[in-house]
């Protein structure tokens, strides 16, 4: 015997599975209707000037390493020096490389989300639609690389992304999509302004 038309199909078993049911249906209407899939709009770190110095760390230990080490006239001599090199390299570039590569901030169209920490990993989630302001500093520095510092408010705290690239475009992207994400807040609790 063939299902009827508009029926769901059963199993083995003869039950029908559970996104056949009606209120299934309904569900999935409403939320084709209400939500769309969350996307990456950007992903940012702290601005790359602050590799400038691990750079120049990293120029001076080779030329003065690859100069000295080797040279000197005694073994224990050009020992200290190799040791001294390394020490220099792994606190002076590795360290604060890692820690620049271990803070970055992730904006999708529903929230924004910071990861922080090497060892121990440190996530903040915000809600783009509890976010009430965007506010955006820069001092001079920050001014001549176009990075700044944005803040979002929630209320009574806030959320800060330090140092972030290309500040103007991104505080009016989060500011876009904060009000967006709020509009489409209201249209689905039903109350409207």
């Amino acid at each position: 015997m063939l299902p009827a038309e508009g029926a769901p199909s059963l199993d083995a078993a003869g039950y029908a599975p559970a996104w056949a049911s009606p209120a299934a249906a309904d569900l999935r209407g409403a939320s084709s209707v209400q939500l769309q899939p969350e996307e990456v709009v950007i992903r940012v770190r702290r601005h790359g000037r602050h590799l400038g110095p691990v750079i120049v760390i990293l120029f001076l230990t080779a030329g003065l390493g690859g100069f000295f080490i080797g040279t000197l006239p005694e073994l224990w001599m050009n020992v200290a020096a190799a040791a001294g090199a390394i020490l220099v390299l792994a606190f002076g570039v590795i360290g604060p490389l890692l820690g620049w590569l271990a803070r970055r901030a992730v904006v999708t169209t529903r929230r924004v989300i910071m990861h922080h920490g090497f060892f121990v990993r440190h996530r903040t989630e915000v809600s783009l639609a509890r976010v009430r302001e965007v506010r955006s500093k820069q001092n001079p520095i920050q001014r001549m690389w176009g990075s700044g510092d944005i803040e979002l408010f929630i209320g009574a705290e806030a959320v800060r992304i330090p140092d972030a690239p290309g500040v103007k475009t991104l505080h009016a992207a989060l500011q876009e999509l904060s009000e967006r994400s709020y509009d489409e807040q209201v249209r689905a609790s039903g109350f409207s302004l």
